[in-house]
């Protein structure tokens, strides 16, 4: 099942990000370092079309650091545009971020540099994915809304940097059908969709058989399960027991026990996970 979401403000992002786009010198894109691929809107790629990018793993602190190292060697490799450089960040190292951002856009500017020369940059992503949260450092105060949920911004805005940058942030955006089932998952599962828009068991079994298959340790040592689960199903309904998710006669409350672990995955609490790797074999995202 493929989980959409795409309400109109959106449209009028995307046609705003088109109108700016021809004025920026180089596009900051942000991903989710947990999950590039998935993460990755391929309408960015298309009106960005030969321009210059940035990609920036955020949250990389919640991601496997081996797997995010294999990442950015993918991402600089197969840019499908222009020339990209791919940075790691965290926000616990705001020092390194102020640094290594501006100085890779002026790398990749287009036209030449120096005094009266400013280089226009343009920040795009998903929903939820720390677009503000990296203005804000860049910029060193806050200047931008920045919540635990989708869509805070809603509008263009435009900063100064110290170093003479000028930088737009821009309303997260999706595509209108995100052809990719088990894409659409691992966006909801990381937070890219409101939870009013997913179905919280759907989304929770997802990432068991995920956690199943590639960490099942994790599980055990979070939960205090006695042993693997036979299964997603069987995860779930352990997860509920044993953190008393229950109902009425002793039947797990299913929905409260998702909700549990969909939260613990976003917290980060089961340490740096990754919900994808570059040879995990994606096809390239549709814009339908």
């Amino acid at each position: 099942m493929s989980i959409q979401w795409y309400p109109g403000h959106m449209t009028k992002a995307r046609r705003l990000i088109e109108e700016a786009m021809p004025k920026q010198d180089v596009v900051i894109e942000v991903l989710d370092a947990r999950m590039p691929s998935a993460s990755e809107n391929p309408l960015v790629t298309e009106i960005r079309g030969r321009k210059p990018c940035v990609k920036v793993l955020s949250k990389s602190d919640l991601a496997d650091p081996v797997t995010t190292k294999a990442w950015i060697k993918h991402l600089e490799a197969f840019s499908g545009g222009g020339p990209v450089l791919a940075i790691a960040i965290t926000q616990k190292n705001a020092t390194d971020t102020r640094t290594r951002i501006p100085e890779a856009c002026k790398r990749l500017a287009t036209h030449p540099s120096g005094p009266g020369k400013t280089v226009r940059a343009m920040v795009v992503g998903i929903p939820n994915v720390g677009k503000s949260t990296l203005i804000n450092t860049l910029m060193d105060r806050k200047v931008a809304k920045v919540g635990d949920e989708p869509a805070v911004t809603k509008s263009q805005q435009l900063v100064m940097l110290k170093s003479g940058m000028a930088l737009s942030d821009n309303p997260g955006i999706l595509w209108p059908k995100i052809e990719d089932a088990d894409a659409s998952l691992r966006l909801a599962l990381g937070g890219a969709m409101p939870d009013n828009a997913i179905d919280y068991e759907t989304v929770a079994l997802f990432g068991l058989r995920h956690f199943l298959a590639r960490h099942p340790n994790l599980l055990i040592g979070r939960y205090k399960l006695k042993q693997t689960p036979k299964d997603e199903h069987e995860a779930l309904d352990e997860i509920g027991r044993r953190r008393g998710c229950l109902r009425a006669g002793g039947v797990v409350d299913l929905h409260k026990a998702s909700d549990m672990f969909i939260h613990d995955f976003r917290d980060g609490v089961f340490g740096p996970v990754s919900l994808e790797e570059p040879d995990d074999g994606f096809s390239a995202p549709v814009t339908a």
